[in-house]
């Protein structure tokens, strides 16, 4: 797997903007990918040293849509702390 394809994009909520303060980046990564794989992909697109990493698996929600049913797509969701000499992340460019 290309670490392109690892990470997905960067989730942008408003508790995942507060906790950008302590150095912890939130991405959704592909449903396959490991610890070690996310840890590598983020070192390796933002040029960074990363700490630690917490992955969370969420199911799809079953939804309906008259008579069509079905299930949404799974996900991946992994928050990666950085260690205190790396530089930030920028998501949004001035």
């Amino acid at each position: 797997m290309d670490v392109r394809d690892i990470i997905k994009r960067p989730v942008i909520t408003e508790r995942s903007t507060d906790v950008m303060a302590d150095k912890k980046y939130t991405f959704e990564v592909d449903v396959r990918a490991n610890k070690t794989q996310v840890k590598d992909a983020v070192e390796e697109i933002f040029g960074v040293k990363v700490a630690k990493v917490n992955v969370m698996n969420y199911k799809g929600k079953f939804k309906r849509m008259g008579r069509h049913a079905g299930y949404t797509n799974k996900r991946r969701k992994a928050i990666v702390t950085l260690t205190a000499d790396s530089k930030e992340i920028e998501f949004f460019e001035v």
